[in-house]
């Protein structure tokens, strides 16, 4: 290979940051960062907040992404490939390319997620070379009234606990969306232990001043001051996720 005489090489910063490239949302967190346990909870646009990571991920670091490939453990079929193609013609990216290096492995019980996430995950990420894991609708399967309370809530926890360290151990970025379910003691219990063991949480909901808009909040970080930005409503377009013309 040869160098052009100005060519400088970067080494792969400690620091880089995934950001969502959304100028309100980037003022108030510019982004993730490797060893982060993300939570983000509310609305049903977090899962497509997460699509639009995994396509972002592929980025450069330069352009706010990680030159990375992505694990996606689906806990709800919530991966929309139709979604994940179009944002990857926003960013100017050839759709066959983003779509072969998000890795899918589906779950369809408690089971089957708990499986994937504490036998497999740190397989894959290895052979990927994956420093993104997105685990979509996280909780969701961990509902399910046939499994004893007792017995998912320390299943959970044991999965939860997993993961965060999981997150710093290893290095990567690990993002879980819990979408909306419907309200128990249950899903309480599921809500507050996976905000306690994530050192990122983020909130998606609606505006109360204005029924059509949506308010992002950063509940929680380590480093950034935490706050809340106004995002667009839920009828938006793909494009909305993309600014700067990239």
């Amino acid at each position: 290979m040869v160098l052009a005489q100005n060519t400088v090489i970067k080494p792969i910063s400690s620091q880089a940051l995934l950001s969502f490239n959304m100028q309100n949302i980037d003022n108030l967190l510019p982004g993730f960062m490797l060893s982060d346990f993300a939570v983000i909870h509310g609305l049903p646009s977090v899962l497509t907040l997460s699509l639009l990571l995994a396509v972002r991920a592929q980025l450069p670091y330069q352009l706010g992404g990680l030159e990375s490939s992505v694990v996606f453990v689906d806990g709800g079929n919530t991966y929309r490939l139709y979604k994940v193609s179009r944002l990857a013609r926003l960013h100017h990216l050839r759709p066959r390319n983003v779509l072969q290096r998000i890795f899918i492995s589906r779950a369809f019980t408690a089971h089957q997620m708990t499986s994937i996430i504490l036998d497999k995950l740190e397989e894959a990420t290895a052979k990927y070379d994956a420093r993104l894991v997105i685990i979509s609708d996280f909780q969701g399967l961990y509902l399910d009234k046939d499994i004893p309370l007792e017995e998912s809530k320390e299943v959970f926890s044991q999965v939860t606990t997993y993961l965060s360290k999981f997150a710093e151990e290893k290095r990567v970025i690990v993002l879980a969306t819990c979408p909306p379910h419907y309200y128990s003691r249950r899903s309480a219990f599921f809500h507050a232990v996976a905000c306690a063991r994530s050192n990122v949480t983020i909130s998606v909901s609606k505006k109360p001043s204005y029924p059509f808009a949506r308010r992002l909040a950063l509940e929680k970080h380590p480093l950034f001051k935490l706050g809340s930005v106004d995002f667009p409503c839920e009828n938006f377009t793909l494009n909305d996720f993309v600014r700067g013309g990239q």
